[in-house]
C-alpha cells in the first residue's frame, strides 16, 4: 500500500469514527417498551474494529513519515512541520499587511494621522516567497506519499 493511501483510508477511518459515534449516541436511550433502530452493541463492535485499524495505521504513518527520506535528508516528517509552520508564519503576515494596508483616510487636517509601521510591499514579497516555499514543500510531500510504500 502507499503511504497516499494508508492517509486516505486514515482520513475514512475517522469520518467513520465520527459517524458511529453519532449513531451510537442516537441509540443509546429509547422510550420504555421500544427498540432502538441500531443494535448498539454492533455498532460498539464496529467502532472497536475502526479504532483498531487507525491505531494500526496511524503507527505504519508515523513510521514511515520518520524514515523516509527526500533526496536532500530530510524526513517527511520534517517536511510536515515545516509546512505547518510555513502556513503559520504566512497567515501571520497577511494579516499583518492586511491590517498594515487598510489606512484611515483623514477628512480634515485636525484628525489624527494613522500610519503603517511596517513595509507592506516588502512584506507581501515576503509572504509570495514563502507561499513558492510552501507549494513546493506540500508538491514534495504529495510526491513522497505516492510514491512510498508502506509496510
Amino acid at each position: 500500500m502507499k503511504l497516499a493511501e494508508a492517509l486516505q483510508e486514515r482520513a475514512d477511518l475517522n469520518r467513520r469514527i465520527e459517524q458511529l459515534n453519532s449513531r451510537l449516541y442516537r441509540n443509546s436511550k429509547v422510550q420504555q417498551g421500544r427498540n432502538p433502530e441500531e443494535d448498539p452493541a454492533e455498532l460498539i463492535s464496529e467502532l472497536d474494529g475502526c479504532i483498531a485499524r487507525l491505531e494500526y495505521l496511524i503507527a505504519k504513518i508515523n513510521i514511515c513519515n520518520c524514515t523516509t527520506k527526500t533526496p536532500d535528508g530530510k524526513s517527511i516528517t520534517e517536511l510536515i512541520a515545516k509546512r505547518d509552520c510555513l502556513k503559520i508564519k504566512i497567515d501571520a503576515y497577511r494579516d499583518l499587511a492586511g491590517n498594515a494596508s487598510s489606512l484611515c483616510d483623514r477628512v480634515t487636517r485636525s484628525e489624527i494621522v494613522i500610519l503603517s509601521t511596517v513595509d507592506v510591499r516588502a512584506l507581501q514579497k515576503q509572504i509570495d516567497a514563502m507561499s513558492r516555499e510552501l507549494r513546493c514543500t506540500d508538491n514534495m510531500i504529495q510526491q513522497l506519499n505516492w510514491l512510498t510504500e508502506i509496510d
